[in-house]
């Protein structure tokens, strides 16, 4: 899993505990940050405003350094949106670990705007993915096909899981785990 500052709190915490309590390794790295040290969250809500609202979340741990990350052993990729991947998207070793994934077909679950480090590494043409719909202008410009799945649907394409926001996490972590072949 790759976080940054103001990843979005429920689409960090809650697939990366989810995961973990069914058993799987699961590392949370950051650029220029080492294991122990942690991110902000931030808590974006729909309360009726035109876009999604932020409030401040919490402090999330991370477990791995992100300089000594091996992409080779790991078997999935996941990316929570929130404000973070605008960033993380201008970092070219993320981008690198995000074509790692693609290239060899692994698992990769991509939620709200970490859609935005799939357009970025240029792994999404001719597929189909949803997303956070103000992200949906990149997803086509990316040659890509944008899904409407409303708030709590999630999308799957071979190998790829994407999905809205955190409300579709039942759907989406059902799909992700169907792709790692739970």
């Amino acid at each position: 899993m790759i976080v940054g500052d103001y990843v979005e709190d429920y689409e960090a915490m809650v697939p990366f505990q989810a995961l973990r309590a069914l058993g799987h390794q699961v590392d949370a790295v950051c650029p220029n940050k080492r294991k122990g040290q942690t991110v902000r969250t931030a808590i974006h809500d729909f309360d009726g405003a035109q876009t999604y609202s932020e409030k401040p979340g919490h402090l999330f741990t991370l477990t791995a350094d992100f300089d000594q990350i091996d992409p080779a052993n790991y078997d999935a990729l996941l990316l929570p949106g929130g404000r973070a991947p605008e960033y993380l998207r201008l970092n070219e070793r993320v981008l690198e670990l995000v074509r790692h994934f693609a290239a060899a077909a692994k698992p990769i679950g991509a939620i709200c705007h970490g859609i935005q480090l799939l357009t970025a590494a240029d792994v999404i043409r001719d597929r189909s993915l949803t997303a956070y719909p103000a992200v949906a202008p990149e997803v086509r410009l990316a040659g890509a096909r944008y899904v409407d799945v409303g708030i709590e649907g999630a999308h799957v394409d071979g190998n790829l899981v994407t999905a809205p926001a955190w409300p579709a996490h039942p759907e989406f972590l059902a799909r992700f785990l169907e792709v790692l072949g739970r």
